[in-house]
């Protein structure tokens, strides 16, 4: 393990190139979980494949991966699945993110502005606390997940994935009906696993204890990273 001089006084550790023990892959753990690794293609925020996603997989701490497992079941019962958005990400792809985000959007950002962050301006997305330098994901306890019914498609969660606004607030007043409904089931599921919900995304979500608290990792996503 390495860490990085300038962030020893934080009290925060920098993991090397390569992953510990105790990772896995969710596919290996749970195949029915579906997973749609955003960053590792095209479409999120950036447009582009995000630095270190060398493969569209879900790496996990394994504590986390086998609380997923359970989630899954019990969603199984109730007519759901669980599908994946981002899990562990490594702090070359963090610090990617604090790149672009300080940069101005051109013509050519419009329609990914219109998505993901209509009524907030890019430079504002570090100072309003939507990008950060650092990411609880990188620590490898972290999962970006949403609900799905059986026969595929995303059900009403009231935003998209990623969406910087406060209707993402797990517990935004506006958000009603069937996509609040979901919104607590996915909570209340998952918290019953040991997971904590971030209040300001309702898709984020850390297992607790966590595997890996005070550490950052920096491993690209790649299977291989994982297996003995």
């Amino acid at each position: 393990m390495t860490v990085v001089a300038g962030l020893v006084g934080l009290g925060v550790l920098m993991g090397g190139a390569s992953a510990p023990p105790g990772f896995a892959a969710l596919r290996e753990v749970d195949p029915s979980i579906r997973q749609d690794m955003r960053y590792a293609g095209g479409h999120n925020f950036t447009g582009a494949v995000v630095d270190g996603y060398e493969e569209p997989e879900c790496l996990l701490a394994r504590p986390a991966a086998e609380a997923l497992r359970r989630a899954q079941r019990v969603l199984l019962r109730q007519g759901y699945v669980l599908r994946v958005y981002d899990c562990y990400r490594p702090q070359r792809a963090v610090d990617r993110f604090v790149r672009w985000a300080r940069v101005q959007d051109g013509p050519d950002d419009m329609a990914r502005k219109a998505e993901f962050y209509p009524r907030v301006e890019r430079g504002r997305l570090i100072a309003e606390g939507y990008i950060a330098e650092r990411s609880g994901h990188s620590r490898g306890s972290t999962v970006d997940v949403t609900l799905e019914g059986l026969s595929g498609g995303e059900v009403d969660m009231g935003t998209a994935f990623d969406f910087f606004d406060p209707l993402s607030h797990t517990d935004d007043p506006r958000v009603a009906g069937a996509a609040r409904a979901h919104r607590q089931l996915l909570k209340r599921v998952l918290g019953e696993q040991g997971f904590v919900n971030l209040p300001e995304e309702w898709w984020h979500f850390t297992h607790r204890p966590e595997a890996y608290p005070d550490t950052y990792f920096d491993f690209p996503v790649a299977v291989a990273e994982v297996r003995p």
